[in-house]
C-alpha cells in the first residue's frame, strides 16, 4: 500500500477545487469564477485498492497582503508544503505568470517531488505549443511528471492519479476507507452558503463577507441550521439581502438544496445578514470567525 499527504497548490482560480473535487469524485471544495474561493485548507481523502492519497486542497498563492485575511490565505497556501509526501502544482494554460517565480523558489526550499499539471489542455488546439511548452517547463525545474489535464472535463486525471500514487510512500492507511475528509459537516454548510454567495454577487463584495453558522442542530427528520452572513459596510448588508429580500431568498434556496443533497435529509435553513465593519482587517475578529485557528 502506499499512503501519504499531496498539497495542491497553484495561483488563485487556476481551478484547484475543481481538480480535487473529480479526483475525489464528490463535492468538498467550493468553486466560483472569482479568484480567492478557497479561503481554508480543505482536506480530502482518496482510498483505493493501492493506497490512500489525502489531497489538501488551500487558498492560491498570491502576492497580495494588504489585509490580515490576505496575510492569513498566503500563510494557509504555504503551509501546505509542511509535511506533505508531494506536491500537484496545478498551472492554467501554456504560460507562467510572474508570481509563479516565487511558486518555483517554495519549491526549490522544500525539495518534495513535484507533479506540474498543466489545466485545460482541452481548449488549446496547437499541440506543438503543448510538447514546446512542456521542454520548457523540464528545463526550469526537475519536475517528476508533467501531465496535461482539464479538471472540469476529467481528462486525464486517471493518469495524474497513478503518477501521485506512485510517489507516495509505501505505508499503512492514515484515516479510514471510508472517511473522505477531516471536517466537520457545519464547515461545510458554511461554505455552500458562501458559494451561493460568491456565485451570485458582483466582482468585489464576496471578499468582504463570510459565513458563521450559529446553530447546528440535526434532528430525526430534519435539520436546522442559523447562519448569519457577515459584511463590512451597511450597504453591501442591503445588496446581499436584495429588493423585497430577492436575493437572500435565492442564496437561502440554492444553498439549502446542496446541504439536503450532503446530508441527505430535509434542512431548515434560515440566514441573517449582519454588520462587523472591517473584520477581514482584525486578527481579533477573524479569529472569533474561525480563521486564524483552522490552518
Amino acid at each position: 500500500m502506499h499512503c501519504g499527504y499531496v498539497a495542491l497548490i497553484g495561483r488563485p482560480n487556476v481551478g484547484k477545487s475543481t481538480l480535487m473535487n473529480h479526483l475525489l469524485g464528490q463535492k468538498l471544495s467550493i468553486t466560483s469564477r472569482k479568484p480567492q474561493t478557497t479561503r481554508h485548507r480543505v482536506l480530502g481523502i482518496k482510498t483505493t485498492v493501492v493506497g490512500q492519497a489525502v489531497f489538501m486542497d488551500t487558498p492560491g498563492m498570491h502576492s497580495d497582503e494588504k489585509k490580515v485575511l490576505n496575510r492569513y490565505l498566503n500563510k494557509t497556501a504555504d503551509s501546505v508544503l509542511l509535511g506533505v509526501d508531494v506536491v500537484v502544482w496545478l498551472l492554467d494554460g501554456l504560460y507562467w505568470h510572474e508570481y509563479d517565480e516565487r511558486i518555483f523558489e517554495k519549491l526549490k526550499r522544500a525539495g518534495l517531488p513535484v507533479i506540474l499539471a498543466v489545466n485545460k489542455v482541452d481548449k488549446i488546439k496547437d499541440k506543438q505549443a503543448v510538447l514546446a511548452f512542456f521542454a520548457e517547463a523540464k528545463e526550469k525545474y526537475p519536475f517528476e511528471q508533467i501531465v496535461p489535464v482539464s479538471a472540469l472535463k476529467n481528462t486525464n486525471l486517471d493518469i495524474l492519479e497513478q503518477h501521485i500514487m506512485a510517489l507516495l510512500p509505501e505505508a499503512e492507511p492514515i484515516y479510514p476507507e471510508d472517511q473522505i475528509t477531516d471536517r466537520p459537516e457545519r464547515f461545510f454548510v458554511a461554505e455552500m452558503i458562501r458559494e451561493k454567495l460568491t456565485r451570485r454577487l458582483g466582482d468585489e463584495l464576496p471578499y468582504a463577507l463570510t459565513v458563521e453558522i450559529e446553530m447546528y442542530e440535526e434532528l430525526p427528520e430534519l435539520a436546522k441550521i442559523y447562519a448569519n452572513i457577515w459584511v463590512e459596510r451597511s450597504s453591501q448588508k442591503s445588496i446581499v439581502i436584495g429588493r423585497q429580500g430577492e436575493m437572500l431568498k435565492k442564496i437561502g434556496t440554492e444553498a439549502r438544496l446542496d446541504i439536503e443533497k450532503m446530508l441527505d435529509q430535509k434542512v431548515y435553513l434560515q440566514l441573517w445578514v449582519k454588520v462587523k465593519k472591517g473584520w477581514s482587517d482584525s486578527e481579533r475578529a477573524l479569529q472569533s470567525l474561525g480563521f486564524l485557528d483552522t490552518q
